[in-house]
């Protein structure tokens, strides 16, 4: 048993000699490292989070000349391309399409057949009034025989009474006789007038079946096929169609846009434009003003002006989106072009406002801005013209302007923004 108790103490671990706060010591190292992990986010946040507000960049670049003869953009204006010639064709009267001679895209010329109708019932009538014109003129000819007789008759009598062979009443009778001939005769002749007007109300008919363009130009929409019934008096179901197809004359296409009434008297008849499809952004179509509409329209507050294109095109189509710049005069000969540079609308404080009013802007100067006013021109879309107070190549900032103000310090995030 002595041998067991001695085995016994040798395994036992003596704690005798082990420090009193070896745990306490771990946890005092464990919040040390966390107290230094927070001590250099600080230190991050506060000297080395970049300073400033941050901006985008955007640089000035010269005014284009819309390479107008005219001066520089005084107003812009959206609308479409509209046609003044353009006509649904139709038949003047109701009647089963048997023929369509057009598809959309053709080209038609004036007086060209574009659609026949049934003509069944007017051909019979026309041949109808035919044939009575000539038993009209049949019943005239025969008349006119009996007059000639008739006045043979009464020169015979004349003669004959003159001899004492007859009396003067039998000459009266022939007489009296040879005047209802005439009656009748003048009679069969207003018959055979009234027959050829009869001829020609079925000759109209009958050609009213046929189908003709009115003037010269291009066929938008193809309305009837054959088989179908087209009236001129009123839209039907099923197939009933008031017109064959729609001609549009492309000689005759302009601009119609809505002008603010605040601003129309910047508009005036013969005024340069330059007019801008929303199809071809980068083509800039030279064009006149036309007319002004003397009359505004109250519930959008607007006037219709008319823009004319000075060039012709086919790539130009009937409602194409447009926008229209009215052009300023053009400058004199000799005299310097008029300053100015575009730069975009979200750059400027104060951008939209009519033109000639003042806004301000931010230079970027190194790390710091520089409030500057500038007098604005028009504005096109998301590009505002500044007319003076900055130049060609200047940096401008593009931010949250409302919270700069001169001398503040900015972070630049972007490259430059083109206008």
């Amino acid at each position: 048993m002595d041998d067991k108790s001695a085995l016994l103490d040798q395994l036992r671990i003596d704690r005798s000699n082990e420090p009193e706060d070896s745990g306490h010591g771990g946890r005092k190292w464990w919040i040390a490292g966390v107290l230094l992990l927070i001590g250099a986010g600080v230190a991050w946040f506060v000297f080395g989070k970049p300073a400033g507000l941050p901006v985008t960049v955007a640089t000035a670049k010269a005014a284009a000349s819309n390479g107008s003869a005219g001066g520089s953009s005084l107003l812009d204006a959206a609308g479409y391309v509209v046609a003044r010639r353009a006509a649904t064709v139709s038949a003047k009267i109701t009647g089963l399409v048997t023929e369509v001679l057009i598809e959309e895209g053709s080209r038609v010329e004036a007086n060209q057949i574009v659609a026949r109708l049934d003509d069944t019932n007017i051909r019979a009538s026309l041949e109808q009034a035919r044939a009575q014109l000539e038993s009209s003129r049949a019943s005239a000819t025969q008349v006119k025989v009996n007059v000639a007789n008739a006045e043979r008759d009464v020169s015979r009598r004349k003669g004959l009474v003159e001899q004492k062979f007859i009396s003067v009443a039998e000459l009266d009778t022939a007489q009296t006789t040879l005047d209802g001939l005439r009656a009748s005769y003048n009679v069969a002749e207003r018959n055979v007038a009234v027959a050829a007007r009869a001829v020609d109300v079925a000759q109209r008919s009958f050609d009213d079946t046929t189908v003709r363009a009115p003037f010269a130009g291009v066929i938008t929409v193809k309305a009837a096929q054959v088989g179908e019934i087209v009236s001129p008096l009123s839209a039907g179901g099923g197939f009933t169609r008031t017109g064959i197809g729609t001609v549009v004359d492309m000689d005759s296409l302009e601009v119609e846009v809505d002008v603010n009434e605040n601003f129309i008297n910047r508009v005036t008849a013969a005024q340069p434009a330059v007019i801008k499809l929303n199809a071809y952004p980068d083509w800039s179509i030279p064009a006149e003003v036309i007319a002004v509409i003397p009359t505004a329209d109250r519930t959008k507050a607007t006037v219709k002006v008319r823009v004319a294109f000075k060039e012709k095109d086919a790539r130009v189509l009937p409602e194409m989106g447009a926008r229209v710049s009215f052009l300023g005069a053009a400058p004199k000969a000799g005299s310097p072009e008029p300053a100015g540079v575009i730069v975009p609308s979200t750059a400027v404080l104060g951008s939209g406002q009519p033109n000639g009013t003042t806004g301000a802007v931010f230079l970027i100067r190194g790390t710091t801005v520089e409030r500057r006013a500038v007098k604005l021109g028009a504005k096109s879309g998301s590009e505002q013209t500044v007319i003076a107070g900055l130049n060609a190549g200047d940096r401008i900032a593009i931010g949250d302007l409302a919270k700069l103000k001169d001398g503040d310090v900015v972070r630049i995030t972007t490259a430059d923004a083109k206008p």
